[in-house]
């Protein structure tokens, strides 16, 4: 199987690593090129010591980023980069014929309007928007297989648009009144150094924040809409933890039809039961839980599964449903990673498990 050449821009942040990680130890790609500004010059190894014993992480150095030089380099190009600034790199590596993977915001709305509301500046390549493809690959596989430019998505709309897309598609849900709370380790942040994210205000410490209108609820509300084909709002709130990786999400759902008995109750669970079975049950990294167990941050950690559960309210007549994924995994690097596999015809679960 041909080896694909791949680079990373923006390696040196947490998503960046673990796209390093993953690429390391990918067996049929070879990571020729990670650049970062602050860190020119260096040694891979120099960096991120943990991956000293790699025999090709003393030879990797980091370099600026340059796009004409990356095409050159590599066929699939993964941009972790801030919103804004993955744009102005997207651009000229995808005339030079790359395979571009983004993991920023730039590509992951397809109105331009959206993205200035959400993100509070215009977008520096609104011509690009129609053309990349949402990297959700349990959603979007076939069309992931074709792309040129795919938008990974933020880890939280993962957590959330993996339970309740299919849902959504089948009718079992009601399209209006869907809250969405979510926990996020504190990696989610970023690699920065801000008083919010320093282990003395995070530790010992849960808060909610980005309150009402989390910049990750212009995507998460355009693909509802997509999967329920009317417009769809939902009331979000993210919350900071004292960890340093992982996303727990609880929904609450409305029943598309009321369940007044037993019975309706009884049939209502017999097709949510199904309606993820058919979802998910042959899905690589889609992890349903039965019984009693519950999703744990603990048991995502370090991998690119999603964990799903769910519970009937007969009470509140509510559907609840539960998630857990790392954030870095299959809410960044590892996810980009699988989409890379897909376009390229790799085993999608390559480097990944």
């Amino acid at each position: 199987m041909t080896i694909k050449r791949v680079a990373i821009v923006g390696a040196s942040g947490y998503s960046g690593e673990e796209l390093v990680r993953r690429l390391l130890h990918h067996p049929h790609a070879e990571l020729v090129a990670v650049t970062s500004r602050q860190s020119v010059g260096q040694p891979l190894a120099q960096v991120f010591p943990k991956f000293a014993s790699h025999p090709k992480s003393k030879a990797l150095r980091f370099v600026e980023p340059n796009a004409e030089l990356l095409a050159k380099q590599a066929e699939v190009v993964f941009l972790a980069l801030p919103h804004g600034v993955a744009a102005e790199y997207a651009v000229p590596l995808l005339n030079a014929g790359c395979i571009v993977i983004d993991l920023s915001a730039d590509f992951r709305l397809k109105r331009a309007d959206v993205y200035k509301e959400f993100y509070v500046h215009d977008h520096p390549a609104p011509e690009l928007l129609a053309k990349s493809v949402y990297g959700l690959p349990e959603v979007y596989r076939e069309q992931i297989k074709q792309a040129q430019l795919i938008a990974s998505p933020g880890c939280y709309p993962t957590s959330i648009l993996l339970p309740t897309i299919p849902l959504l598609r089948a009718g079992h849900i009601k399209p209006h009144g869907i809250i969405a709370d979510s926990m996020s380790g504190v990696s989610g942040a970023g690699r920065k150094a801000e008083l919010d994210y320093l282990f003395c205000e995070c530790n010992e410490s849960v808060r909610p924040y980005g309150v009402p209108k989390h910049r990750h609820l212009s995507e998460i509300e355009e693909q509802l809409t997509l999967a329920a084909g009317i417009p769809v709002v939902i009331q979000f709130t993210p919350h900071l933890i004292p960890v340093n990786r992982g996303i727990l999400t609880t929904l609450y759902l409305a029943p598309g039809e009321p369940f007044n008995d037993a019975a309706g109750a009884t049939k209502f669970g017999e097709q949510v039961a199904a309606c993820y079975a058919a979802a998910y049950a042959n899905e690589p990294f889609g992890r349903l839980l039965e019984g009693k167990a519950v999703p744990d941050t603990k048991n995502v950690v370090g991998t690119n599964v999603c964990e799903i559960a769910w519970r009937l309210d007969p009470r509140t007549g509510r559907l609840i449903v539960m998630s857990a994924e790392d954030n870095l995994v299959k809410g960044a690097g590892g996810q980009a990673v699988q989409s890379m596999n897909l376009r390229c015809s790799l085993p999608e679960t390559a480097g990944l498990l």
